[in-house]
């Protein structure tokens, strides 16, 4: 699961840490409390040329009428089949980087918001997919992406039973690439292991409100501190 999210890099660091060959998006504004429908940079291929974009997080299938049910995330083992992301899944992946992500988990009888990051602080880069949708009264496109998730492990596996698949450098390309369209093939991608070393700590309860949006979110507090 992934609920929330925090994106703090520049556009150029972005573009240089993902070696893009286009930039087709203007600079997002700082976010410390990325919530569902937000807009998020995302990296994508087309005939072999890596951009980087921006898209709403809640994935609308192309085919979509109701636009109220978006999706988030995406289940890796049911991702090939499942008939709202398969499309996405085989032609349109994508790479959504984040400087680390919220977790809810019990802490002495209530749940608290954890946040968890990579412990050599490089982003966490998300493995995605994505969608883009015609809007039928504008005929403007809507592009939009969900992050795909997996069984917990680690520290993340402590609080909770699922989270965000975290790809290494050394698989982008492949996941980028539309040439691979075999699902399997796919997926094996996704059950590489990044191999980066999460860490992670209770916040304040404050990151439940979206409105809160702050660089103090990401602060740890005492466990026993009540908020």
């Amino acid at each position: 699961m992934c609920g929330r999210f925090s994106i703090t890099g520049d556009l150029d660091f972005y573009a240089e840490y993902f070696a893009v060959d286009e930039v087709v998006t203007e600079a997002l504004e700082k976010s410390w409390n990325v919530a569902p429908t937000d807009n998020v940079y995302v990296v994508t291929e087309k005939e072999g040329t890596r951009r980087l974009g921006s898209m709403n997080w809640g994935l609308l299938p192309h085919w979509a009428k109701d636009t109220r049910s978006i999706h988030i995330n995406a289940r890796s083992e049911t991702v090939a089949t499942n008939n709202t992301f398969r499309d996405a899944f085989i032609r349109h992946r994508c790479l959504i980087p984040a400087d680390g992500f919220y977790e809810w988990g019990p802490v002495g009888g209530d749940r608290r918001p954890h946040w968890i990051y990579r412990a050599d602080g490089h982003p966490i880069v998300f493995a995605g997919i994505w969608s883009a949708r015609r809007e039928h009264d504008t005929g403007e496109w809507q592009r939009t992406c969900a992050i795909l998730t997996r069984d917990a492990e680690g520290f993340v596996g402590r609080i909770h039973d699922r989270m965000p698949i975290g790809l290494p450098q050394d698989v982008w390309g492949r996941w980028l690439d539309r040439k691979l369209e075999d699902p399997e093939q796919a997926r094996a991608l996704l059950t590489s292991g990044s191999g980066e070393e999460l860490m992670g700590h209770i916040v304040s309860k404050a990151v439940n409100t979206v409105r809160n949006n702050t660089p103090d979110l990401r602060d740890p507090v005492e466990p026993d501190t009540l908020f």
